[in-house]
């Protein structure tokens, strides 16, 4: 895909899965390596949606980003970040705005008008980096749900 002399972009796969589960729980959302290749498989099926590791300049992943598309009927359709996660010792090299430009990408060439994403109240370094990258806050709200399975 994309990258520099360091970083590396490209679409995530299921040989990935072992590594972006363990960054999964760097995010506060842990999963297994089963869970992952189940998740990236279902996404596989919708192609308004894409998965994208960054690689150090050692092959190893040190960062993923999850965009998609949604449709409402109350505003045009957006494309929205499900989730951003850079290794802790790899944070500040450029990694995360390296996913988020070819999220962007991605979001663009289908053309969404623009990018969305939620991020925890405690967030304040996450908050800081989005507002680096042009994002602002639009809204604060709860959000719910329930177990139906």
């Amino acid at each position: 895909m994309s990258g520099s002399a360091t970083t590396t972009v490209r679409a995530m796969t299921v040989d990935d899965a072992e590594r972006v589960a363990a960054l999964s729980g760097e995010l506060g959302y842990p999963a297994t390596s089963e869970q992952i290749v189940s998740r990236l498989t279902a996404m596989a099926e919708h192609t308004q949606a894409r998965a994208l590791v960054a690689l150090d300049g050692n092959g190893r992943i040190q960062g993923w980003v999850h965009v998609y598309g949604r449709y409402h009927l109350e505003s045009d359709r957006t494309a929205e970040i499900g989730g951003l996660v850079v290794a802790p010792e790899s944070r500040g090299q450029g990694i995360g705005r390296a996913l988020m430009g070819e999220a962007e990408a991605w979001a663009r060439e289908r053309g969404y008008g623009q990018v969305r994403l939620g991020s925890n109240i405690l967030r304040d370094e996450a908050h800081r980096f989005y507002q680096k990258l042009g994002y602002t806050i639009s809204k604060s709200h709860h959000r719910f749900q329930k177990a139906i399975l």
